[in-house]
């Protein structure tokens, strides 16, 4: 059992505290990873403010890539030393789910509260996402971890752990767009951004960027978005038509969790078009459409889980774009902080203006 310094939530909607806890051994089928970066991602901030419940204490932090410093019994393909992503994708392999090629389904439950960490004096300490990152070292399952070239930075290689992941497969694996057709991306943040990336390497006819920031409208352009439209135009989807040509979208992703956002979805479709949902609203949320629209023009609303990646599979080939210089990655970085500044880095990344912010450890 050794000792390391994480950020804990005590409280929900409380700040975190970075203090001492109690890290054991990676186990059967378990890699340890000492941390280089982290991401901080909205998913982390909303379980933190208790929107979607949970265990407490708890450690979060899901975004990370780092270095393997220790190897369980049983792990094949891993080494002490090697460069890796961690993700918050634990797949047993074996379900139906992970056996169908759809490791992000995986229903093989897992326990956070008896997970690798604990409290200095013995108590729980829930293992958040199944990571637990914002912390100096992880022990996770040798499935969530993807080894990468030492030539990437760790910041950089972070952010795929799942920003990037989500919100290109969104538009590769889940919208499973064809050359030419048209893309709208409802919310302009790291993982919308992320989606017009996916779009125009998919080879999207035109990318409208949908937002009600027109300074992220003009970013998302530098990642491949053709047009912008403002969320506050009384009718934004007939903005987005205009843009289209006239015409729908093809796929409408929704990369936030706002319920006006999934209300309006529908109206940006083409015949024929479907609605990828990935910005996930809190628990209760509800949205409204009518059926049958949907239904007269053969359209769909998907839900779209981490992007509907497999990690080993997908995240190579991202980080090869990248380092081809057809992926920005770096561009995604806002600021980069220490762990002791974790709370005002979260308070950035809720003021909406940040793409990702990324904890840095010095080892």
């Amino acid at each position: 059992m050794q000792t390391i310094k994480a950020a804990v939530c005590h409280t929900f909607g409380e700040p975190l505290h970075v203090e001492n806890i109690h890290l054991r051994a990676p186990e059967m089928g378990e890699v340890e990873v000492t941390v280089d970066a982290v991401a901080i991602c909205h998913s982390d901030i909303s379980f933190a403010e208790g929107a979607w419940g949970g265990s407490l204490p708890a450690v979060y932090g899901h975004e990370a890539a780092g270095r393997i410093s220790a190897v369980g019994a049983g792990v094949t393909g891993l080494s002490e030393g090697d460069s890796v992503v961690v993700t918050l994708i634990r797949s047993c392999g074996s379900c139906a789910p992970c056996a169908s090629g759809s490791p992000v389904s995986c229903e093989t439950p897992y326990n956070g509260d008896t997970g690798p960490i604990t409290l200095t004096d013995g108590s729980k300490l829930h293992q958040a996402m199944a990571t637990g990152g914002f912390a100096e070292k992880v022990v996770v399952d040798q499935r969530q971890v993807v080894r990468i070239s030492d030539k990437i930075p760790k910041d950089v290689a972070s952010l795929v752990a799942c920003g990037v992941i989500t919100g290109v497969g969104a538009v590769v694996n889940s919208a499973r767009l064809r050359p030419g057709q048209d893309v709208v991306v409802i919310g302009a943040g790291g993982v919308g951004l992320n989606a017009v990336q996916g779009a125009r390497i998919a080879g999207a006819r035109r990318i409208v960027a949908v937002d009600t920031s027109a300074q992220k409208l003009e970013i998302a352009k530098d990642f491949g978005a053709t047009h912008g439209v403002l969320a506050t135009h009384k009718a934004p989807w007939l903005a987005a038509r205009k843009a289209l040509g006239g015409r729908g979208a093809d796929a409408v992703i929704v990369t936030v969790g706002a319920i006006p956002a999934y209300d309006q979805a529908p109206n940006y479709l083409a015949t024929g078009g479907k609605v990828i949902m990935v910005g996930m609203p809190h628990v209760g949320g509800k949205a409204t459409y009518e059926p049958v629209n949907l239904a007269a023009a053969g359209q769909g609303m998907i839900g779209s889980k981490m992007g509907d990646v497999v990690i080993q599979r997908d995240i190579p080939w991202m980080l090869d774009l990248y380092e081809q210089g057809r992926l920005k990655l770096d561009e995604l970085i806002s600021g980069r902080w220490s762990l002791e500044q974790i709370n005002e880095a979260i308070a950035d990344t809720k003021s909406g203006s940040a793409r990702r912010n990324v904890i840095v450890f010095e080892h």
